[in-house]
Order: structure tokens, then C-alpha cells, then sequence
């Protein structure tokens, strides 16, 4: 009884001012006595007011309707829909509170959406939200205040469907923005470049007509012949079940935010994109993760269940806080992944000294297999070489800011002169420019 009938009671913002309005007419009853019968009948007034406000709330045992409608997956880093069905079950309109019992992981002690249902209506409240860690996620009660036309009482609804507990996986909803642009190197939309085909890919696709802009060297004259002078030439796809590898990083560096999430995130996001590009085209798409001890190593594959595996890999990859070791990483390189690959490679260099403490184990990499370093740029760092000079320590910060992105630049050099190609990159790019260099390395033919 306590449980239905008290819990749940609290009183308006209207019960504490008529209140303090009663008070204040007894108070000035004592100078003006004519005030001490209004006051009383103002008092009965009230009390019955708030008797009858208490009833009509509390007189049906499930007033309000409440149920949370989401996906059971959130991608990280996206905007993740979540709604809210209400409906009123009372014979008279109705003021609403929804508080949210959000995951701990959001931080969000302000949740409050304010709405009002007519008699035996219903709505939905829409909200997005944007995780920035991988896990599981526990959303707790809905609590649903309610309140009539009075505004005396004010009932709480705590809907106890039990938690409910989702997982933030890697950012699939990128995977939809690159699926059709994958099919036809068309990534303009997504803010890349034009790829240049150079050479013949050197798998034939199919026979077809000339328009301008065919290579004259493909005219197929057999064909042309057969069609009555109507030109025709072979078309060539890009050569595939060639195997890509994306090697994530799981070190030290990787734990620097951008964003609100970790590079070890936005490598994931990117390798995520990357794999499905790789099996649209019918390449075999495999990973590896790696810290100072090896961790997962997928092989590559192009079987259906290859896309999920992944996912399920890369959903609990952790940073660890040791440097990473690349020795072992060539060790298995070396033992496991015998054919030439495409290995894309996803960690950070912050000095010219870091890079060289790696450098032969990935040049060794690089003998046997196109290796693709992909490291990240530091957008603050740049933010400050760009930044008006005003005193001597903005100075100082300036040129510390210049000298460490001459650094990042020295590093590209480098490594390009040992033949590795190489992408330095922000976070915010990293997938587009990535999966841009892939398709670019397919054109031309260089896997």
C-alpha cells in the first residue's frame, strides 16, 4: 500500500505556493481579523482541492503507459535513435515529466523531456545518443511524472520492465554511407578524391561498346567485326581475392582522445569500413591487433560470416598502456600470412626517435607484403600553429606546436623513402582516406 499510494506521491510547484499563500493569510489575520475567515474557507478550499487532485491520479492503478523502443546494437561515435512511446490511460488531459535513467558511460544527470497527452492519446518522444566507448550499455527506469490540471499532485510512474542492456559496437553505420560508393569507386559524395586508373586491371569482365573515353588499346576487333563496324572493347575489372590485413595498434599511443573517442576507436571504425569495402570487391579481408603481447588474428577470408566475425573481434579491443612490439608483430606477419597481402597498418608515431626504434621490423614487413603505415595527425597541435601570437608564451606554444608537426612530416618522408607508402591523416578523415588509398592501390594493380 505504501509502495502504491505513497511512493510515488509528490506535490506541485502549485501545492508549495498555495501553501505559503494560506500561511501568509493567517500571518496577516492577527492585524486584520476580517482575513481569518478567508483564510479558513481558503484553507478547506485548499485541502479538498488537493484531496480531489490526489484521487483522480491515484484512483486507476496504471494512469500512464510508458516503453523505451531501440535497437539492442548503438554504433560508436554515431547518433543512435532512441524513443519513447507514451499513453494516456486517464479520462482528463495530462501534464508529463520523462526522466531517463541513462547509462553511466553518458554522464547525463540533466534528462528531462516535458509533453502533455490529450484524453486516451499516445505519442512518441525522439532523443539521439552519441556513446564514445565500446561495452555494454544498461539503461535503467523510466520515470514518468504526471500531473492534472490542478497541478497540486504530481504521481510518479517508474516503468520496471527491468534493465535493459545493449552493446555499443564499432560505427556500422558508416558501413551503409560506403557500400554502394564501394561497387563503383564513386567516393566523391563522401568528401574523397578522383582515382586515376593506370594500366589494365587484369581480370576480363566483360565485352562492351566504345564510348569516348574507352581505352583504344582494349578495342576488341573479333567483337567489332561481328556487330557490322560497331566498335567494341574488353572491359577489365580490378584482380580480385587478393588478401587485405588490417593491423591495429593497441599500444600506448592509440589512447589519445579526439573527439570524445580514443584512436584506438577510430582505427576500429576505419577497419570496420575497410573490410566491408574489401569483401564487396571480392577480396579476402582479415585482421590482427597487436600491444606489447600479440592479440587477435583473423585469417583472411571472403566467407559470408567473415563481416561478423570481425565485428565480434574488434567490439572488445582495449588499449593497454605498454609500448607496443612490433618484433612480435613481424614474427607473425612473417609465420602466419605467407601470401602477399595488402597489410594496412593503424598506430601512431609522435617523433622521428619512436619511428626508428620500429623501423626494422617494418621494413621487414614491407619486403614481402605492400604495407600501408597509417598514423594520425594532431588537430589540436594544428589548431595552435594557426593562432595569433600575443605574448611570449603563446610563442613558446606555437613553435612547440610547429616542431612536433614538422616531426609527423619527417616521419612520411621516412618512411617513404624505405618505399612504404604512407598516410598521415586526422581522425575525422581517417576513413575516407584510407579506404580512398585502397582503391587506389587496386587500380593500380600494385598488390
Amino acid at each position: 500500500m505504501v509502495k502504491r499510494f505513497i511512493r510515488p506521491l509528490f506535490f506541485g510547484r502549485r501545492f508549495y505556493w498555495g501553501f505559503a499563500a494560506l500561511i501568509l493569510l493567517f500571518v496577516l489575520s492577527y492585524n486584520w481579523a476580517f482575513l481569518y475567515n478567508i483564510a479558513k474557507y481558503a484553507l478547506l478550499f485548499f485541502v479538498l482541492a488537493t484531496l480531489l487532485d490526489y484521487i483522480i491520479l491515484f484512483a486507476k492503478k496504471k494512469g500512464i503507459q510508458a516503453e523505451r523502443r531501440m535497437s539492442d546494437r548503438f554504433s560508436n561515435g554515431d547518433e543512435n535513435p532512441v524513443n519513447i512511446w507514451l499513453k494516456n490511460r486517464y479520462g482528463f488531459p495530462v501534464f508529463l515529466k520523462v526522466i531517463e535513467e541513462l547509462p553511466v558511460q553518458f554522464q547525463r544527470r540533466d534528462f528531462l523531456i516535458k509533453t502533455s497527452l490529450g484524453i486516451d492519446k499516445e505519442t512518441v518522444l525522439h532523443y539521439e545518443l552519441r556513446p564514445v566507448e565500446r561495452g555494454e550499455y544498461t539503461f535503467h527506469h523510466i520515470n514518468v511524472f504526471v500531473k492534472s490540471i490542478f497541478g497540486l499532485i504530481i504521481r510518479r510512474y517508474q516503468e520496471t520492465d527491468g534493465e535493459t542492456v545493449i552493446k555499443v559496437m564499432p560505427s556500422f553505420f558508416a558501413l551503409r554511407q560506403f557500400e554502394l560508393r564501394a561497387m563503383s569507386n564513386n567516393l566523391a559524395d563522401a568528401g574523397s578524391r578522383k582515382i586515376r586508373k593506370i594500366g589494365h586491371s587484369l581480370e576480363f569482365e566483360q565485352i562492351k561498346e566504345y564510348v569516348t573515353g574507352d581505352d583504344i588499346r582494349s578495342l576488341n576487333w573479333k567483337a567489332t567485326a561481328r556487330k557490322g563496324g560497331q566498335l567494341m572493347v574488353n572491359n577489365y575489372s580490378d584482380e580480385r581475392s587478393q588478401q587485405i590485413y588490417c593491423v591495429i595498434d593497441k599500444g600506448r599511443v592509440m589512447k589519445s582522445p579526439f573527439d570524445g573517442m580514443s584512436l584506438l576507436d577510430h582505427a576500429i571504425n576505419a577497419t570496420l569500413v575497410l573490410t566491408r569495402v574489401a569483401l564487396l570487391r571480392q577480396d579476402k579481408a582479415g585482421m590482427v591487433t597487436f600491444a606489447d603481447t600479440l592479440g587477435h588474428f583473423l585469417p583472411a577470408d571472403k566467407r559470408p560470416g567473415q563481416m561478423n566475425l570481425v565485428l565480434e573481434t574488434l567490439y572488445n579491443q582495449q588499449t593497454q598502456f605498454l609500448e607496443s612490439d612490433f618484433e612480435k608483430l613481424y614474427a607473425l606477419v612473417r609465420t602466419r600470412i605467407t601470401q602477399r597481402s595488402l597489410i594496412v597498418l593503424f598506430s601512431n608515431f609522435e617523433s622521428v626517435s619512436g619511428l626508428q626504434r620500429q623501423l626494422p621490423y617494418i621494413r621487414s614487413i614491407a619486403r614481402n607484403h605492400l604495407l600501408l603505415v597509417v598514423f594520425f595527425e594532431n588537430t589540436e597541435l594544428k589548431q595552435l600553429t594557426e593562432t595569433k601570437v600575443s605574448n611570449i608564451e603563446d610563442l613558446y606554444m606555437r613553435t612547440i606546436a610547429e616542431r612536433i608537426g614538422h616531426e609527423k612530416r619527417l616521419i612520411v618522408k621516412e618512411l617513404q623513402q624505405h618505399g612504404i607508402t604512407t598516410i598521415l591523416t586526422t581522425p575525422q578523415n581517417l576513413t575516407i582516406e584510407t579506404v580512398n588509398k585502397y582503391l587506389e592501390l587496386k587500380a593500380r594493380q600494385a598488390i
